[in-house]
C-alpha cells in the first residue's frame, strides 16, 4: 500500500546560528506559522515547547564548544498534519536511539539527560532521524484535528 502524500499549504524555513540567544526568533517563527495555520493557543504552545527543546539540543550539543554552526528549521503545515524538519551539519547523533526515560524514578535515581527527547515524544506523534548528505535530519510530525484550529 502506498504511503499517503501530505499536501502542505504552508512551508516556511528559518536558519539560526547555534546560539541560544536566538531562541526568541525561533518562538516568533513558530508562532507566525501557527497563527497563519489558525492553530489554537494550547496547540501552538505545545508545538513551541517540543520544537524549542529539539533546537536547543542541537545548539548545545551538535557542534564542539566554541565552534560556530547553524540549525535549519523547516515547518510545513497541511490540512491535518504539521511537520518540522531540523537539520544541522554537526556531530552525527540520533536522539531517537535514546531509551525511553523512566519518569517514575526520582530525580536522584534518574540518569542525567533524556528528558528533552521524552518531552518531544510525548508532544509529537512521530519523531524520526536520518543522517543524509553529512547532515543530521530530525523530523517531528504532529497530526491534528479541526478542534486544534481557531475558525
Amino acid at each position: 500500500m502506498a504511503k499517503e502524500q501530505t499536501h502542505y499549504t504552508i512551508e516556511r524555513k528559518l536558519t539560526l546560528p547555534n546560539d541560544i540567544e536566538t531562541i526568541p526568533q525561533l518562538n516568533e517563527f513558530i508562532d507566525s506559522v501557527a497563527e497563519e495555520a489558525g492553530f489554537d493557543m494550547a496547540f501552538t504552545m505545545s508545538l513551541n515547547l517540543a520544537i524549542e527543546e529539539a533546537v536547543v539540543n542541537v545548539m548545545e550539543y551538535a557542534y564542539p564548544p566554541g565552534t560556530s554552526g547553524e540549525v535549519d528549521v523547516e515547518i510545513k503545515a497541511g490540512e491535518h498534519q504539521l511537520c518540522c524538519i531540523l537539520s544541522d551539519s554537526g556531530t552525527p547523533f540520533d536522539p531517537t536511539q535514546n531509551p525511553n526515560t523512566d519518569i517514575t524514578l526520582s530525580a536522584e535515581e534518574r540518569p542525567i539527560g533524556g528528558l528533552g527527547i521524552h518531552l518531544i515524544r510525548q508532544i509529537m506523534d512521530d519523531v524520526s532521524y536520518a543522517y543524509q548528505d553529512h547532515r543530521n535530519v530530525l523530523t517531528l510530525t504532529k497530526h491534528f484535528k479541526a478542534d486544534n484550529i481557531n475558525i
